[in-house]
């Protein structure tokens, strides 16, 4: 049989495999990385495996949001880990049975010899360790479905593995706390940064316009991950702490000058204007030195986000900042002055 039509028909086999329920309940949307997809013969991989690393969000959830993107160039969430996967007896049924379609297909004995060896002959393992089916599990290699084509995500290459229950698999990637805290990060949306602006609706040159975020515009963000069955679990909070603001346009003076506008005790950003301070500068704000004309300006407010850490076990700490922009277009007018 010609090597793509085989490998087209135990496709078509596997998937006729994971629709009778073959698979454990799986949430999440992470994939594996399937040791098979790396062999050169014997390929009878099929549809990847889903983590089970369950996402749970809270918080204030409003359109036009987002995810926050990480100020650390140095950081990234984890691209791949190993975490548990299956019982002895489930792996037992799914690799025997992908096994058996691999020869119905017309694959060659050798193709398979290795798997057979390591899962079931005793090199290193014996039955594919049934006899230990509620005392352990399998661990399997899983990609982060938002970096699948990270060259990271192919950094976890270890076939699976057998953990026995409260045991350390002491193996690099291994899924922890931390790990769980770095996808909840990557996870964590915010709502969009709706600043208030005085005058509203259009600038004056040279007239400073005053912008500010009231007490209570944003609440702390959280994000759960946790993977069910093993107790590990990892929060994330995201607390706004300042509110950079970028006018848009060379000409024009942010105020204060660095643009960055701390948060003030009371959890308001800035200052609003009342009446009797227009002759003031601002505590947040941005001074235009030159009209919009018929156009507007792209005023850019971006609010940064701290985000820290718990989880199981008494873990926890610092992850890195998180910024969200959202985008204001103000018109800017010329004053206008009558001679007499």
């Amino acid at each position: 049989m010609p090597a793509v039509t085989r490998n087209l028909t135990v496709t078509a086999l596997t998937t006729a495999l994971l629709g009778v329920g073959t698979l454990p309940a799986a949430a999440g949307g992470f994939d594996t990385i399937g040791s098979q997809q790396r062999k050169t013969s014997g390929d009878f991989s099929g549809p990847a495996l889903e983590s089970r690393v369950s996402i749970t969000v809270k918080g204030t959830k409003a359109k036009g949001g987002g995810p926050v993107t990480s100020t650390a160039v140095d950081w990234e969430p984890p691209a791949c880990w190993y975490e548990p996967y299956w019982k002895a007896e489930d792996f037992k049924a799914f690799t025997e049975a992908k096994w058996s379609m691999y020869k119905s297909a017309g694959g060659a004995p050798e193709g398979i010899a290795a798997d057979q060896a390591r899962y079931k002959k005793g090199h290193p393992y014996k039955d594919f360790n049934v006899d230990k089916n509620d005392r352990g599990m399998w661990w399997v290699a899983v990609k982060n479905p938002e970096m699948k084509d990270d060259p990271a995500a192919k950094a976890c290459t270890r076939d699976p593995f057998w953990v026995d229950n409260g045991q350390n698999p002491d193996v690099p990637q291994a899924i922890d706390t931390e790990t769980l805290a770095g996808l909840a990060h990557q996870r964590t949306v915010v709502p969009p940064t709706r600043i208030s602006m005085a005058p509203d609706g259009r600038s004056t040159v040279n007239a400073p316009t005053w912008i500010w975020l009231d007490k209570g515009a944003f609440k702390p963000v959280s994000v759960t991950a946790s993977l069910p069955g093993t107790g590990l679990w990892a929060t994330t909070t995201a607390k706004p702490v300042s509110l950079h603001i970028d006018a848009g346009t060379e000409d024009a003076e942010t105020l204060p000058a660095s643009g960055e506008c701390r948060i003030n005790e009371d959890g308001s950003i800035g200052e609003p204007y009342a009446r009797g301070k227009a002759e003031l500068t601002p505590p947040c704000g941005v001074r235009y030195l030159r009209s919009s004309g018929d156009g507007t300006y792209a005023l850019q407010a971006t609010l940064t986000w701290e985000i820290t850490w718990e989880g199981a076990g008494g873990t926890g700490g610092d992850l890195p900042d998180g910024t969200f922009a959202t985008t204001t277009e103000v018109p800017v007018q010329e004053i206008q002055a009558v001679n007499r």
